[in-house]
């Protein structure tokens, strides 16, 4: 029906779920880090979203990355991504020099 509310709390309670455990794995990196810095930027930005607005439609809006379904999606992406981030430990300087005109296209 027209001007009622869709809210779903399953969905944000899910988000607050996840960005909470994205903050968390983020510990692990170097507050230096571009991907960690980056990273908490966007994730705590959503988190207000989702703590602040429970319509969901209005959410969708604010986050402006699809409907809330691809948002958990994404923000489980985004989980393991952080974990891998902090394993693969990608801001540690390389163990060799890479060759030259590596970025040189064409060859």
């Amino acid at each position: 029906t027209a001007g009622t509310k869709k809210t779903d709390s399953r969905s944000t309670g899910r988000l607050r779920i996840l960005y909470s455990k994205i903050l968390a794995s983020l510990q692990t990196i170097p507050k230096d880090a571009a991907y960690r810095k980056y990273t908490e930027q966007l994730v705590n930005n959503r988190l207000h979203h989702v703590k602040t607005e429970p319509d969901i439609e209005k959410l969708e809006q604010k986050i402006s990355c699809g409907q809330i379904e691809e948002v958990i999606f994404q923000a489980e992406c985004e989980l393991n991504l952080s974990r891998k981030m902090s394993e693969w430990k990608a801001w540690e300087p390389l163990v060799e020099e890479p060759p030259p005109n590596q970025w040189k296209w064409p060859i």
